[in-house]
């Protein structure tokens, strides 16, 4: 019989076994291809000392091909409950040295079990995936240990936040539990994610396409709209996930996250009375006015890559997280068109879900018009940022800084779908559409019979810009607030969101809307 000493040393033994994972030889191919192992992520991910580990000595218990003689205590996944900037999260991270990360039945459960307790406790939940996917040799319950994630994932949805980092490869069923999650973080040159992979694609189709091409970082976070953020090493994906928590609250119950800030509620910022040009058809960067306004300059842009005539993100305001949606003027002079009406539908029913208020900057010219948009089911898709923004209970502040026209105008967060306040500057144009285009189909009958047609044409637009390129119409119909001088932004935004911040508001009862995906 052993001793209680003999005991103790084979727990030892076995927890060094278990940190250990595939051994330092894959570890050190780990390290050799630029990324951290499982547990150095977790370790950095985590306030220091604060990870409790699950399923410590969890193995698989798959008996063909061998396997019954390769057991890995662990499984290939490192999972547990901690803390992040003082607050509980709970977190995984796969293992590639074991088995290749991939994810098997015994696998899938220490993520499942510990997706429930996320849920039950309202805490947040990182997956930092490493994985070559379904684990073969388990067959189909690798497959239903994908669909019992998929699931809780959706479940989770809306009700803690998830993030997901992609650390190296993700194929297959794989990339579906990332997807359902809020956020996706991927690392450059060492992270792919992707259905079916170059090799098959070659068989089927023929194109002859590189893995990186095909799944990298920048190909998701540039054409794709798949990825939210990009890193440049482990290290940095690591403090992007720490940073983004920060803004977030731990459940759909909890509040904004606040903290305090040094940054003046009452500052004004001059240069944003001459920010916006003369020229209504001069752009300037929506970045510059965002930057000006929210605590100490600090803005942590959301899909920075993607849809660039849209701006998202997360800021403070008086030390309170809010979310940010602007168009962009010098990138398609801010139209709305397909990607950026997606990506911006997506951000405002993230802040709705975890009580986020939303601040708008507005200066959109309309819909981008086009054959390659209507056949892509522009329609839809915009009718997504529309449905969000109507939908959204939480705060929402809006500020018109030039032009807000057509539709676009409606679906910005207007008065008319229940934004709480709305302001704008002397420069804001609110009308159905532009001078010249309203001219045009206003006056065409007398403009073609009057020979000297574009003098009078000048004359009519500069009336029409006379009645309507501002904001006081709008102003005495009440659709607008207030008008104010742009350097008074910061403070009247912060003095309007501390009045919402108890805002209650409910929709109809049902089960749930039908957005139009």
């Amino acid at each position: 019989m052993k001793s209680s000493e003999d005991k103790l040393q084979q727990l030892r033994e076995k927890r060094k076994m278990a940190e250990l994972g595939g051994g330092e030889k894959r570890l050190k191919k780990i390290h050799d291809s630029g990324r951290l192992s499982a547990r150095e992520r977790i370790n950095l991910l985590f306030d220091p000392g604060s990870f409790q580990e699950m399923g410590v000595f969890v193995t698989h218990r798959c008996t063909d091909f061998g396997m019954q003689d390769n057991k890995i205590l662990g499984d290939g996944v490192v999972a547990g409950h901690g803390k992040i900037n003082g607050r509980l999260t709970y977190a995984f991270a796969q293992d590639f040295t074991v088995f290749g990360g991939t994810l098997g039945e015994a696998n899938a459960g220490k993520i499942c079990r510990l997706m429930d307790l996320a849920l039950e406790n309202g805490a947040p939940l990182i997956g930092l995936n490493d994985s070559g996917g379904a684990r073969i040799q388990e067959g189909v319950a690798s497959l239903g240990g994908y669909a019992e994630i998929f699931l809780r994932n959706t479940l989770a949805s809306g009700v803690v936040p998830q993030i997901s980092a992609i650390m190296g490869p993700c194929a297959g069923g794989a990339v579906y539990s990332p997807a359902i999650t809020d956020f996706i973080i991927m690392v450059d040159h060492t992270s792919h994610m992707f259905v079916t992979g170059p090799n098959v694609i070659k068989m089927v189709t023929n194109e002859e396409v590189t893995f990186e091409e095909l799944g990298g970082a920048r190909t998701h976070n540039s054409k794709s709209g798949v990825a939210h953020l990009m890193a440049k090493n482990d290290q940095d994906c690591i403090a992007q996930i720490r940073r983004l928590l920060r803004y977030l609250p731990q459940n759909n119950l909890d509040e904004p996250r606040r903290r305090s800030s040094e940054d003046d509620v009452n500052r004004s910022d001059m240069s944003l009375n001459s920010i916006v040009p003369d020229s209504p058809k001069e752009p300037y960067d929506m970045l510059d006015v965002i930057k000006r306004v929210v605590d100490d300059g600090d803005f942590l842009e959301i899909q920075p890559l993607y849809a660039l005539n849209i701006v998202v993100g997360f800021a403070r305001l008086n030390g309170c997280s809010v979310g940010i949606v602007a168009n962009q003027p010098k990138v398609l002079a801010g139209v709305l068109d397909i990607k950026s009406s997606i990506k911006a539908a997506r951000f405002v029913r993230f802040c709705d879900a975890f009580n986020i208020p939303i601040i708008t900057f507005e200066d959109v010219p309309g819909f981008l018009p086009g054959t390659e948009q209507e056949f892509g089911g522009i329609i839809k898709h915009g009718a997504k940022l529309l449905f969000a923004y109507c939908e959204a209970t939480v705060p929402k502040i809006t500020v018109v800084t030039r032009k807000a026209y057509g539709g676009a105008y409606d679906v910005m967060s207007s008065k008319h779908i229940r934004a709480d306040y709305n302001i704008a500057w002397p420069t804001a144009e609110l009308a159905v559409m532009g001078a010249e285009g309203a001219v045009n189909i206003l006056n065409r009958k007398e403009l073609e019979k009057e020979a000297s047609g574009a003098a009078s044409r000048q004359q009519l637009i500069g009336e029409y810009n006379d009645k309507f390129a501002n904001p006081y119409i709008a102003a005495e119909l009440g659709y607008i607030d207030d008008i104010i001088e742009p350097k008074e932004t910061r403070p009247k935004i912060i003095a309007a969101l501390e009045s919402l911040l108890n805002k209650r508001q409910s929709l109809p009862p049902k089960k749930h809307g039908n957005l139009p995906l």
